[in-house]
């Protein structure tokens, strides 16, 4: 089936040959005639089967043979014909060609002719024009799905760049509370010792009262100090790209994971978050035959929530003999958090840590 402009051209090879038809004195102008080109031409042109394009080309060349007024129209037949995997049927056409030559005139015949080198060269300059709107829209496409894909790579490096700087931050923020910690605690730890040895020893009520001013500053500064560094190496772990890294490196099966968490939540629940989730995809990796699993974090106002599930079937299931489940209820617990584990539809563990009473872990000092 052509397009638009192939039609087109095949309408003006159409047209001139019918002008052509009209204008002859030795043809009768037959309506039957001109409605056999029409079918003809329109079976060519809507029908994809090359088989059946062949057969219909014959029938006609047959017919062309019988009835003369045919073979000018022989260039509306010949163009479908042109590139078609059977092609050389068209010189077939010869053989009426020449039984009307032979007995039409030679304006007749030399006019067929013209028309018949005119549709050739139509069909092929159709053809080409097709194989450069072809080529055009494919280098098209490729040029679009190319710039799509460096659009793509362009987010994934920026995302990477994000990331890694991320992680350069969170870094230098670990190395700070480790230096804070280490040293400046140690001293504001040794320097409140010391005061409150002064404090035992002397005897001066004057003193006394300087002492115990510069105890209860260095005891606040220490509290600060403290405070800034826990809040500070909370900072340091970022548990959704801890996370990230654990999917990424799981292969086992599909895994969907969601990260719905707001705030950034305390430390110690970042620790047992983290080893509770390497814990169970170990855990479905060695005894699961699951295709897919799930890992959802959420965040609501008064608790955090931790679910992981899979759909691989569970059969004698003992909560009591894995270490593992045993390692995982004692660090909820540990928070005051909740846990359930349900194998109804695959294996699931439903953690509910409360936002209450959670504070900063101190770091020692």
């Amino acid at each position: 089936m052509f397009n638009l402009s192939a039609l087109f051209d095949k309408l003006v090879i159409f047209l001139c040959c019918l002008l052509f038809y009209f204008f002859q004195p030795d043809f009768a102008v037959n309506v039957a005639t001109v409605l056999i080109v029409l079918i003809f031409s329109g079976l060519f042109s809507y029908l994809d089967d090359e088989s059946v394009l062949a057969v219909l080309a014959g029938v006609f060349i047959l017919l062309a043979f019988f009835f003369p007024a045919l073979v000018i129209f022989l260039p509306v037949i010949l163009f479908d014909l042109i590139f078609c995997r059977y092609r050389p049927l068209g010189l077939l056409a010869i053989i009426p060609w020449l039984h009307f030559a032979s007995h039409a005139s030679g304006q007749i015949v030399m006019g067929n002719l013209v028309l018949l080198v005119l549709g050739g060269l139509i069909r092929v300059r159709a053809e080409n024009l097709q194989n450069l709107q072809a080529k055009y829209f494919k280098l098209s496409d490729e040029a679009r799905e190319m710039s799509l894909q460096l659009q793509q790579q362009n987010r994934d490096l920026i995302e990477k760049q994000d990331n890694e700087l991320n992680l350069a931050m969170l870094n230098e923020r670990s190395r700070i509370a480790r230096e804070i910690h280490d040293n400046v605690g140690h001293l504001l730890s040794s320097a409140i010792l010391q005061v409150g040895a002064l404090l035992t020893i002397n005897c001066d009520e004057k003193n006394k009262q300087h002492l115990e001013a510069l105890h209860t500053t260095l005891s606040e500064a220490m509290d600060s100090t403290r405070k800034s560094v826990h809040a500070l190496y909370a900072e340091s772990i970022d548990l959704n790209l801890q996370i990230e890294n654990l999917v990424k490196n799981f292969t086992f099966c599909r895994l969907y994971y969601e990260y719905g968490f707001i705030s950034n939540p305390p430390q110690k629940l970042k620790y047992a978050f983290i080893a509770i989730i390497k814990e169970a995809l170990s855990n479905l990796i060695k005894h699961s035959k699951a295709t897919r699993a799930e890992v959802i974090l959420r965040e609501h106002p008064a608790l955090y929530q931790l679910m992981i599930r899979d759909n691989g079937k569970v059969s004698n299931f003992d909560p009591g003999a894995g270490l593992g489940l045993k390692n995982m209820e004692d660090r909820v617990h540990a928070l005051n958090g909740n846990i359930n584990i349900f194998t109804e539809d695959g294996f699931e563990i439903f953690i509910s840590i409360p936002k209450e009473g959670m504070e900063y872990e101190g770091l020692g000092y």
